[in-house]
């Protein structure tokens, strides 16, 4: 059942904190092709772990992070406004480069399939 539950308030969590970064924050370091991956809330639902995919470069990565550092008591302000739960989970925000990996190790499987023709 907790399991359950939990699930469930991750994924609400996921589609509110992405609705209120595309349409709701007007920080400019944070990049219109910024998306949320996932997000893990702990069973005790006080933490919320979000992870955020964003297009570019390092730097600009690092800045979209420190810009929604920035926006997390807003934005746990508004996930407990949109869902009724006794406790708004502490919003922590992490970076995912399981894209990025997936993209290096496809590359590396191209480079070995090329090898293997020649």
């Amino acid at each position: 059942m907790a399991v359950e539950r939990t699930s469930r308030l991750s994924e609400e969590i996921k589609r509110i904190v992405g609705d209120i970064i595309q349409n709701e924050l007007k920080d400019p370091r944070i990049p219109m092709l910024t998306s949320i991956t996932d997000v893990e809330v702990t069973k005790d639902l006080r933490y919320a772990k979000v992870y955020v995919s964003v297009f570019g470069s390092e730097d600009e990565k690092l800045k979209c992070l420190e810009g929604l550092k920035n926006a997390a008591g807003f934005i746990r302000k508004e996930v407990g406004r949109k869902i009724k739960a006794r406790y708004t989970p502490e919003i922590l925000f992490e970076l995912d480069r399981s894209i990025e990996y997936g993209m290096h190790i496809t590359k590396m499987l191209q480079e070995m399939k090329n090898n293997d023709s020649e």
